[in-house]
C-alpha cells in the first residue's frame, strides 16, 4: 500500500510532468501557428508582384555580385559553345525550362555550361585525387572510374531538371480540379471565358502557384494580342498534361463551334471527377502488392522470431539435458 506521505510526491511529479508535456505541445502549436501566418504572408507579398519579363530578369541578373556575374558569364559562354542557340536542340531544351518554371533566357546556355563544366571538373579531380592515394590503382579502373564520373557530372543536372518538371506537373495536376470547380462556376455565373480564366488565376494564386503563373501567361498572351485558340495551345504545350490537353480542346471545340461553354465543363468536370476516383482505386488496389515485400523481409521474419523463438529455446534446452 502507498501511504498519503509517499502518494503526494509521486502526484506532484506527475503533475509537473503534465506541466511540461502541455507546456511543450503548447510551444510547439503557437510556432506552426507563427510559420503558417508567415507562409500566408509571404505568399500575399508574392501575389503582389507583377509578372516580370525574361529581359527584365536578365537586367536583375546584371545586378548580382561581380564574383557570381562572371561566374555565370564563363558558363553561359561554355554552355552556348556545346549547345549552339541555333539548333533544334536548343528549342527544346528552353521548352524542357519552360515547364519546369524557369523562364530566364539564359537558363539552357547556363545549364548545358553547368553540365559540361561538372563533366570535366568531376573526372580532373579524381585524376588529381588518386596521386595521393598510399595503393596506385590499375589503369583499367582509373579509366572506369573517370568515364563514370564525367557521366554522372554530366547526366546529374538533366535528372534534377526532370524531377523538377515531375514535380510541377504534379502541383499542376493536383490543382486542377479545383480550377476546373472555379471555371465552372465563373462561366455559370455569366463570365466569358477570358474573365473566367483571369478569375480563377487571382484565386489559385495562393493555392496553387505554378497553375496560377500559367494562367496568367494565358493572360498576358491574350492581351497581348494573340488568338485565343493560340494562346490555349501554348497553355497546354507548356504544361504537357493529358487532362489540360482534354481540357485545352473541349474549349477550343467549344469555341468554334459555339456550344455552351458551362454545360461543356459542367460534363468534363463530372468525368474529370470520375476520372480522379478511378484512378484512387487503381492506387488502393496496387497495395496489397506494393505491401507484399515489406511484409516478407521486414514483419514477418520478426513476428516468426517471436512466435517459434521462445519453442526454439525450450527445445535446445531439452535436447542440451540429454
Amino acid at each position: 500500500m502507498i501511504t498519503a506521505a509517499q502518494a503526494i510526491p509521486l502526484l506532484i511529479s506527475a503533475l509537473a510532468f503534465a506541466v511540461v508535456i502541455l507546456f511543450f505541445f503548447g510551444v510547439l502549436q503557437a510556432y506552426r501557428r507563427l510559420r503558417y501566418k508567415r507562409e500566408l504572408v509571404r505568399k500575399v507579398h508574392a501575389s503582389a508582384e507583377t509578372w516580370e519579363s525574361p529581359e527584365k530578369l536578365d537586367i536583375l541578373l546584371a545586378k548580382e555580385p561581380k564574383e557570381g556575374k562572371r561566374l555565370l558569364y564563363l558558363l553561359s559562354s561554355f554552355g552556348k559553345r556545346i549547345l549552339p542557340e541555333e539548333s533544334q536542340e536548343y528549342a527544346r531544351s528552353r521548352m524542357n525550362f519552360v515547364r519546369a518554371g524557369l523562364r530566364r533566357s539564359n537558363f539552357p546556355t547556363l545549364f548545358f555550361g553547368i553540365k559540361g563544366s561538372l563533366a570535366l571538373v568531376l573526372p580532373a579531380a579524381f585524376f588529381l585525387a588518386r596521386f595521393w592515394i598510399r595503393e596506385p590503382l590499375k589503369a583499367n579502373l582509373t579509366l572506369g572510374i573517370l568515364l563514370f564520373l564525367a557521366l554522372c557530372g554530366f547526366y546529374i543536372p538533366e535528372i534534377w531538371l526532370r524531377r523538377k518538371i515531375t514535380k510541377r506537373k504534379q502541383a499542376i495536376f493536383e490543382g486542377l480540379p479545383d480550377a476546373l470547380d472555379l471555371l465552372v462556376v465563373c462561366v455559370e455565373a455569366g463570365m466569358g471565358l477570358d474573365a473566367a480564366m483571369n478569375r480563377v488565376a487571382e484565386e489559385m494564386e495562393l493555392a496553387n502557384k505554378p497553375l496560377s503563373d500559367e494562367l496568367q501567361l494565358f493572360n498576358l498572351e491574350l492581351r497581348a494580342g494573340k488568338l485565343r485558340q493560340e494562346a490555349m495551345k501554348n497553355l497546354a504545350q507548356r504544361i504537357d498534361l493529358e487532362d489540360m490537353n482534354s481540357l485545352v480542346t473541349l474549349l477550343i471545340q467549344s469555341d468554334r463551334f459555339g456550344t455552351s461553354l458551362a454545360g461543356a465543363l459542367r460534363v468534363y468536370s463530372d468525368s474529370f471527377r470520375t476520372k480522379r476516383y478511378m484512378m484512387a482505386e487503381e492506387l488502393a488496389a496496387k497495395l496489397p502488392a506494393k505491401l507484399m515485400i515489406p511484409l516478407i523481409l521486414f514483419i514477418f521474419p520478426g513476428l516468426f522470431a517471436a512466435i517459434m523463438g521462445p519453442a526454439i529455446i525450450r527445445l535446445l534446452e531439452v535436447l542440451s539435458h540429454r
